[in-house]
């Protein structure tokens, strides 16, 4: 039972003793240890994870910061690039690194923008959501003008049979192929493909390797993701994250714990997310008439169920059935809806553009012979990042503060996908590190409205400062 009536899903009826355990706040101690045990295996000695009556978790810092120094690189725990943004950016699925060459990605997107072009059609971009139940964008649709360069030109770029002027000095990994014959992910070495591979993809792939019932109950449920709302990819992500653990713990031949035991420890690293039911935590969209809130969260509900139920079909696991309840699948969108840090990986060709601007004139007009009628055919779109979703299980301990003393900031070389925390200004050791949820430059009444849909009341500092008497 939630805010919108009985639960539409049998599973959540069935195995309702079992789902509360799944979805309940790790009890402390588990919680400690596991942060603990998380923050020594990736050597991020500067930080602590810590618990207060006050605020729940937070992270500390164990030394002193200087400003603008990197206080954590944080490995994602789940991810997934936008569907869409897939048409303008061509990275690895596993660390989100640019991959093949500058002719690859320039030649791929404008191939793909004359094939919507020529259709009569711009692609919307259905992302973490653009439809309904959403609070992040991803990248807009281009306005350049693809038809300006010959299609014959296009696929020599793609082919590799046609190079741009300087880009040997832009050189990406070469592009590795899925292990399971799937077209949708490409990689940047066999290391990332087999890591995918073995934690999240092998279950999600509809290659010619997929059995052909499962491939196509695999191809119904990405195709309604992508036209409803593709955090549900994410999601499935994290079902199969915990499935392949949960097959992986059973193998070991020690292991007698009972199947849920087990389940329960595939499922830990995700427990450790903030969770609330999508449908109730999703900030109600500015269209909305509140007189329609209760129809549109039923919506929500109704829209995660159908995502579920294609889900079920192509990976149900009887022996982690209550992972496929609709309260779960609801708690684990919820999470990425509460927690996510965007997934942003800057362009190479935007480094590329620039480089040929930044040339002595004399060579800057050869090369802009040849260059100019792509960069005319990207428009000003030229540059779009790699944007998605994402669950940093280190980030997400972050409390929010209107003068936070640390962001999120990508440099020039962080070139993954991992999370990058900088110090905005001195911190000592022991102080807690937090940043902004929001655009802190906002007056009181906007900050606290939007804060108000990660279900807290802010009073830092400047909050307390600004706070009308």
């Amino acid at each position: 039972m939630d805010g919108c009536g009985v639960s539409p899903c049998d599973l959540d009826r069935e195995f309702a003793p079992q789902i509360a355990q799944l979805i309940a706040t790790p009890p402390l101690q588990s919680a400690q240890e596991y942060y603990d045990e998380l923050i020594r295996s990736k050597k991020h000695d500067g930080i602590g994870v810590s618990y207060s009556g006050k605020h729940g978790k937070g992270v500390c810092a164990n030394r002193d910061f200087a400003e603008d120094e990197l206080i954590l690189k944080d490995q994602m725990l789940v991810g997934a690039q936008h569907s869409l943004n897939k048409i303008d950016c061509v990275v690895c699925s596993y660390c989100f690194r640019f991959i093949g060459s500058i002719e690859l990605q320039i030649g791929r997107r404008l191939y793909l923008q004359s094939i919507g072009a020529s259709s009569g059609s711009t692609p919307e971009r259905h992302c973490h959501g653009s439809d309904v139940g959403s609070s992040t964008g991803c990248s807009g649709s281009t306005n350049g003008n693809s038809s300006a360069v010959p299609q014959e030109v296009i696929m020599s770029l793609m082919d590799g049979d046609t190079s741009l002027p300087f880009t040997d000095q832009f050189c990406l990994p070469s592009v590795v192929a899925c292990p399971g014959g799937c077209e949708g992910e490409l990689y940047c070495s066999q290391s990332c493909a087999d890591s995918d591979w073995d934690s999240y993809h092998s279950l999600l792939c509809t290659g010619s390797k997929t059995e052909p019932l499962r491939r196509s109950a695999l191809q119904k449920f990405v195709q309604h993701a992508n036209g409803t709302n593709d955090i549900f990819l994410v999601a499935a992500k994290a079902i199969t994250f915990t499935l392949l653990r949960y097959k992986k713990l059973k193998r070991q031949p020690a292991s007698h714990k009972s199947s849920f035991s087990l389940l329960m420890e595939a499922w830990k690293p995700l427990s450790m997310g903030f969770k609330k039911r999508w449908w109730e935590c999703v900030a109600l969209p500015e269209d909305i008439d509140s007189s329609e809130e209760d129809s549109f969260r039923q919506q929500i509900r109704d829209l995660a169920f159908e995502s579920l139920q294609l889900l079920k079909d192509a990976i149900f696991d009887p022996e982690c059935a209550p992972l496929f309840s609709l309260d779960v699948y609801g708690h684990i969108i919820g999470m990425f809806e509460l927690n996510n840090l965007d997934l942003v990986v800057a362009s190479p060709v935007e480094d590329y553009f620039i480089h040929i601007d930044d040339l002595p004139e004399s060579e800057k007009d050869e090369a802009e012979k040849v260059t100019g009628p792509f960069l005319d055919a990207l428009g000003e779109d030229y540059s779009v990042p790699c944007e998605g979703t994402a669950f940093f299980p280190l980030q997400s301990c972050m409390n929010h503060s209107c003068c936070p003393n640390a962001k999120a900031f990508k440099r020039d070389e962080d070139k993954d996908g991992r999370a990058v925390i900088l110090a905005l200004r001195s911190i000592s050791k022991g102080e807690e590190i937090t940043i902004s949820y929001i655009d802190e430059d906002l007056s009181y009444e906007e900050r606290q409205a939007q804060l108000a849909d990660y279900g807290f009341t802010c009073a830092c500092s400047k909050c307390q400062e600004e706070r009308p008497i």
